[in-house]
């Protein structure tokens, strides 16, 4: 039965080197996915926070300007101050 020569320093090294690598490229293509997913949920909240303001405003029987209006005016207060 014949025996496999031994790998070499370089070789191990090598192989080693190829593993750190196919490593490094799976945690960069997780962390491409993940910061997908972090723009989804930002924009889902951003979505549910201006449902928020949208069902007040329809229970005040406000609309988007007349909110505009009092904001404004409330900054221009707030200067005065």
């Amino acid at each position: 039965m014949a025996r496999r020569a031994r790998k070499t320093p370089l070789e191990k090294y090598q192989e080693e080197l190829n593993e750190v690598q196919e490593s490094i490229q799976q945690y960069e293509n997780c962390l491409e996915t993940l910061q997908e997913r972090e723009k989804e949920l930002q924009e889902q909240i951003m979505m549910e926070k201006f449902k928020e303001v949208n069902e007040l405003l329809e229970m005040q029987n406000m609309s988007l300007d007349d909110l505009k209006g009092m904001l404004i005016a409330e900054g221009g207060s707030a200067e005065i101050a």
